[in-house]
């Protein structure tokens, strides 16, 4: 291999390499202007999110999704059922629930509040129909 030929191979890898570090500079770029952007965009969520917490009364703090789709499955139930009385189990295989003993505990609990609030009531121990 002379000096030539060495030279040319040489100038050929700095081609390809100054072609690979322009294509990552114009990669970074993009990167770097989606990122500002999502976090522009997540702050005004922050800022939204507080806005909010604030208007809304502590007293009536949101459940969590997945508590609130239980609740309104229940209380559905109980509406498409008006005259019917349902154990806390029988209602746990009615909406296909799990039927262990902590999930049906919750159930109870749940059942206990809708009696309090009036949407519920109890004719019996462990027996739950809508309030007529």
């Amino acid at each position: 291999m002379n000096v030539s030929e060495l030279l040319r191979l040489l100038q050929t890898e700095h081609d390809e390499t100054t072609a690979r570090a322009d294509n990552l500079r114009e990669q970074i770029e993009r990167l770097t202007t989606a990122l500002t952007e999502t976090e522009a965009r997540l702050a005004e969520l922050t800022a939204t999110r507080k806005v909010i917490d604030s208007l809304t009364p502590p007293d009536h703090a949101t459940a969590p999704a997945e508590t609130a789709t239980v609740y309104q499955r229940i209380v559905t139930t109980f509406n498409e059922h008006p005259g019917k009385v349902f154990h806390v189990r029988d209602l746990h295989e009615h909406l296909g629930l799990p039927t262990d003993e902590p999930s049906i505990n919750v159930t109870r609990s749940r059942l206990g509040r809708l009696v309090r609030q009036g949407l519920l009531e109890q004719p019996g121990r462990g027996r739950y129909q809508k309030r007529t």
